[in-house]
């Protein structure tokens, strides 16, 4: 995905009277303050607090490092960049599966990223762990992950404990939406290209990554759901796609009569979402009806003018559960925006929140996101604070 370089411009003041300047830096305040603390509406989820004195909670580690199968030596794994992280719950912990690229070229996309995981008691103390836990390596999937890797990562849990994780497979050619499966969050199974087999292979080589799983809370756990018998799944990253599946591993999108891919909802002129309308973390069955987050990138020229352009923000969009096909309602505004200074600065100064990874634990919905493709961090939503 390409963003910008330019987060905020610059506005010369000149020699205003210092009561006008003073006046001005308040209004930009109190205007800042109303796109993040804006009241939502009773479907959609938040806020979502950043703790204080926590975040980044992963940042690029030099001393890690593993013996890389593909290079057949020891190597600097997540180096450069940690970021776009999944999240799920295990054994009353929280594992984050992060994105992380080593130093291995320059540039966009030049790079190979593998998977790695940390565990947190508490969702905001980190212990990491050493090794990353998928990555390209000389086996069947080499084709498809190797030389660019395993990248953004979403992960969800069936009811019996089977860990899914949807993931980009790049190999610098053709970005394929993947899946593995796992019982211990360490040892994966790589099933490939989750639409390889759909329709005779029809969507094999189309461009294809971000998916966000359904799930929904069962006593207290969220885990992964069916809908009208089916799994499902919202997808996309320009636009926003739908796919079933009965195994969880072999998916098949919506089309239309004509044999179009289906959809959903698309990038609005006007708004925050005018670019790109890509699809974030697991989506939650409510009782108002199927609620996704998705990540929203301004325009510079057809966005909204009160974010900086190529910025990416945090959307959501409620889908109705009688027809999962059908949004019934969308912010206008992102219920999250960069704010932090590690949040606009790095691989993507523009300014980037890019969430993947929520779950609930303790009663409360913690949000994992990258900061411009460089870091990690973590935000908390409380319902309990919200009635």
């Amino acid at each position: 995905m390409q963003k910008g370089y330019k987060y905020l411009p610059t506005v010369a003041m000149g020699f205003k009277p210092i009561a006008i300047i003073m006046i001005a830096l308040v209004t930009a305040s109190v205007v800042n303050a109303q796109q993040v603390t804006a009241k939502l509406p009773t479907w959609a989820f938040g806020p979502f607090v950043r703790p204080a004195n926590v975040n980044p909670i992963i940042s690029p580690d030099t001393a890690s490092q593993f013996f890389d199968p593909m290079n057949q030596k020891i190597w600097h794994w997540e180096s450069n960049d940690t970021f776009n992280p999944a999240a799920t719950v295990k054994n009353g912990k929280i594992y984050v599966i992060y994105r992380s690229e080593d130093n291995s070229g320059k540039g966009i996309s030049q790079r190979t990223s593998r998977l790695g995981i940390a565990e947190t008691p508490d969702g905001t103390t980190l212990k990491r762990f050493s090794k990353p836990v998928l990555f390209p390596a000389d086996d069947n999937m080499k084709e498809y992950e190797w030389r660019g890797g395993c990248e953004d990562p979403r992960v969800a849990v069936t009811a019996d404990g089977t860990y899914l994780i949807l993931y980009t497979e790049w190999n610098g050619k053709v970005p394929r939406l993947a899946a593995a499966t796992s019982r211990d969050l360490f040892k994966w199974k790589k099933y490939g290209p989750v639409f390889k087999q759909a329709y005779n292979g029809r969507f094999f080589d189309i461009q294809s990554k971000s998916a966000s799983i359904v799930t929904k809370l069962v006593n207290g756990k969220q885990v992964i759901a069916k809908v009208q018998s089916k799994y499902w799944i919202y997808w996309g990253e320009k636009n926003v796609y739908a796919a079933t599946s009965t195994d969880l591993v072999n998916w098949e999108p919506l089309i239309n009569t004509d044999g179009t891919l289906k959809i959903l909802f698309s990038p609005r002129n006007g708004y925050f979402d005018s670019i790109y309308t890509e699809c974030g973390p697991p989506s939650i069955i409510t009782d108002k009806g199927i609620l996704l987050f998705y990540n929203g990138k301004n325009s510079d020229t057809n966005g909204d003018k009160n974010y900086a352009s190529n910025t990416y923000c945090g959307g959501q969009a409620l889908f109705s559960l009688n027809d999962p096909t059908k949004v019934v309602a969308r912010l206008d505004k992102p219920y999250f925006i960069p704010e932090a200074p590690f949040e606009k600065s790095g691989q993507y100064p523009a300014g980037t929140v890019f969430t993947e990874g929520l779950v609930y634990f303790n009663a409360k919905w913690f949000l994992y996101y990258g900061c411009a493709d460089s870091r990690v961090a973590v935000a908390i939503y409380d319902p309990a604070k919200n009635k």
